[in-house]
């Protein structure tokens, strides 16, 4: 580690604990220095700008009021007129340049920087300019292309030898009938357009083909759809004395639960430092279940034929920052209840603080019943289940993505990515079949394609020393050891080296995979544990020697387990775009020891989304995870003391509406939770 004496403290940028997100400050100050030392001309932008993960001793060695550790921004830097990429660490802290080094994005396995914001715009003039493309929107009948989308689209890796090495975007059109229009109702099929973005020039068109544009409307926006719906009543959420979490900075409590809320451009939401409180003991303990999680990588491949699709396979973190594309949440629609917001700074193509309102959100929602039971002839027990949801939403070109993390009384944690927005359509011949794509709409079609999201989970189960174990459910043949056929066990097996760590979900025995500390036992002798309930969906289905195979790696097994380098950040390798491939599949080829050491899960999740009518033109959302639950962390059920809501003073919401009448008055809920002259705190409400 690089020791230099502070020449300004944390807390002068606004920092006051080693995994704080980047605040304003910094990055302008980063900036500065780089800018001083002669690292900045006019053509230098920023594509990517990240916090230097501090050292684990770092960290946990940290205590309260601690002003003098370290902060250091990661930055990558780019001079859009040669096309020449450095890489530069920043301390602000120190006020100095640790390192900057050049990037051989010329030579294998080349790679490069993640896409500007102002590159969209450049591409889609640099196409418009270009004859060729006139052309061929002139011969399908568009002459005045003033609306004209051009989509700006990685381009994988295939190389070709007017592109390798070269910064390339490839470009579809789509066609808006007017301002405001949807264009991805009307794609121009077999128009693609490869831009070299540092030369500033179309390299070639492909015009394939002569599929009319289809014209029919596909809005969805309230002037298009009609007049809203007005059979739905209100549904209120009531918490009249406020949530149950407490928000110290990005430090959260809410009830056994305590984490640090983080924030990059590349992953989006992280969460920091996890742990679950242990009631069970004589003194109350805080065990640590997760060092760091997040969802650093997701890749998009599509499984279409045709020349305009055979390319995409967009790696939607590595390629385009999910972070940077982060909405602005709002209230009452992305999130319902008492809600808490997080705001997040990334920077801008010029390095400049990028303040992104509400960036996450967070809120409590009920979740049905936790556990019931009734016991004859006595009263039932039941209690209701709650959790609490830290969330953030990205929107990368047509698609949106959200990210969700959930957390349990039980203390359990489910992840969830939602996939919405609107499919990626192509022109076809209405009713003709494509075994490829689906025809959506008469003259529209989708393509057959994955969302394959990869989890990093640097677990940490009571502590940095964890084992990692196998779990399959076991059929014993009729026999001595099985007479009556019924009988069926478990079997459990160490993961002791990275080469037995590349695993797959296997639904027909259960399979699951455990996070065991052996140096822990619980009260019957078990080593705790966390285990990972996979929901699993087919893995990359493109065929072996593909050039997406060999870019994502991580998206050809459900599970990698590695042993922890700080430098193992991106599951794809920090610069995906235009790359050969490389990542997680290097990564475990070292083949280190897994057994009692400092572990990282890398789980992949996801749909294969063949498309269907009712995804048009805005698609339903769909779900798609995984749990993290305690098995053997607890020595017995945690949940045991929430109150009886039915017997708390009337607390338990709900209102019951008669029979006889079939459209009965039905009390608001401010009125049945509502406390003295306390204002009721709703979605409408709080911000």
């Amino acid at each position: 580690m690089h020791q230099t004496t502070l020449t300004t403290p944390p807390s002068a940028f606004g920092v006051t604990h080693p995994l704080d997100m980047l605040t304003a400050a910094e990055i302008s100050a980063a900036r500065t220095v780089l800018a001083d030392a002669g690292h900045l001309r006019p053509c230098t932008r920023f594509p990517r700008v990240m916090p230097v993960e501090p050292p684990k001793a770092v960290v946990l060695g940290h205590t309260d009021g601690d002003d003098g550790f370290d902060r250091s921004l990661d930055i990558t830097l780019l001079d859009t007129d040669t096309g020449e990429t450095r890489r530069a660490v920043v301390s602000v802290t120190a006020g100095e340049i640790r390192s900057i080094e050049t990037l051989n994005t010329g030579e294998h396995p080349y790679g490069q920087a993640q896409y500007l914001f102002e590159e969209y715009d450049r591409a889609a003039e640099i196409v418009k300019a270009d004859r060729r493309w006139q052309e061929a929107m002139a011969r399908r009948g568009v002459e005045d292309t003033t609306h004209a989308f051009v989509a700006p689209l990685a381009p994988g890796f295939f190389p070709r030898e007017d592109e390798t090495g070269k910064r390339v975007i490839r470009s579809l059109t789509f066609h808006r009938r007017f301002e405001g229009d949807n264009p991805w109702g009307h794609p121009v099929e077999g128009l693609i357009a490869h831009v070299d973005l540092t030369a500033g020039e179309v390299i070639r068109v492909e015009d394939d083909g002569d599929v009319p544009i289809p014209m029919a409307d596909a809005n969805y926006t309230p002037e298009h759809v009609g007049p809203a719906r007005t059979t739905l009543k209100p549904l209120d959420i009531v918490q009249p004395e406020g949530p149950s979490f407490q928000v110290d900075g990005t430090y959260v409590t809410w009830e056994n639960w305590k984490l640090r809320i983080g924030f990059t451009a590349q992953e989006g939401l992280v969460l920091n430092q996890v742990t679950f409180r242990d009631d069970s003991g004589d003194e109350p303990e805080d065990r640590s279940v997760l060092y760091r999680a997040s969802v650093p990588e997701m890749v998009v491949p599509y499984g279409d034929t045709t020349n305009t699709r055979f390319w995409i396979s967009y790696f939607d973190a590595g390629e385009y920052l999910l972070g940077k594309n982060a909405n602005s949440l709002k209230l009452g629609c992305d999130c319902l209840g008492v809600i808490r917001y997080f705001d997040a700074f990334v920077a801008d193509d010029e390095g400049h603080p990028m303040e992104i309102p509400h960036a996450v959100c967070m809120h409590e929602e009920d979740y049905g019943i936790l556990w019931k039971h009734t016991e004859f002839g006595e009263a039932p027990q039941v209690r209701r289940s709650r959790r609490l949801v830290i969330s953030y939403f990205a929107t990368i070109g047509n698609y949106e993505y959200g990210f969700f993390w959930y957390f349990y009384l039980d203390g359990s944690i489910q992840v969830e990515a939602k996939a919405t927005g609107i499919v990626f359509a192509g022109g076809c011949e209405p009713g003709r079949p494509n075994r490829h794509s689906n025809e959506i709409a008469p003259g529209i079609q989708a393509p057959v394609h994955q969302h394959i999201f990869c989890a990093r989970l640097d677990v940490a189960v009571d502590g940095t020393e964890n084992t990692v174990q196998e779990e399959n459910l076991v059929r014993i043949p009729m026999g001595d050891e099985n007479p009556y056929g019924n009988a069926f066990t478990w079997s459990r097996t160490d993961v002791t080296r990275e080469s037995e760590g590349v695993r797959d979900a296997n639904t027909e025995t259960g399979r699951k995979w455990f996070v065991t500390n052996p140096n822990r036992l619980n009260h019957v002798g078990e080593p705790t544990a966390y285990h990972l309930i996979p929901m699993p969906g087919p893995r990359l289905l493109a065929a072996e020697g593909s050039s997406v195979r060999r870019r994502a790696q991580f998206a050809t097994h459900h599970l990698w387990v590695t042993r922890f380098d700080e430098n193992e950040r991106f599951p794809a390798g920090e610069f995906p775009n235009q790359h050969a491939g490389g990542g997680i599949g290097e990564w475990v080829a070292q083949d280190r020891d897994l057994v009692n050491t400092d572990v990282v899960l890398w789980h992949t999740f996801g749909p294969t989304h063949i498309p269907r009518t009712e995804d048009w033109p805005v698609m339903p959302v769909d779900y798609y995870g995984f749990w993290l639950k305690p098995h053997g962390f607890l020595d017995r059920n945690p949940a045991l003391d929430l109150p009886d809501w039915s017997t708390a003073g009337g607390r338990c919401c709900g209102t019951e509406v008669g029979h006889a009448d079939p459209a009965p008055a039905v009390e608001s809920a401010h009125a049945v939770t509502g406390t003295g002259d306390r204002p009721a705190h709703d979605c409408r409400c709080e911000g």
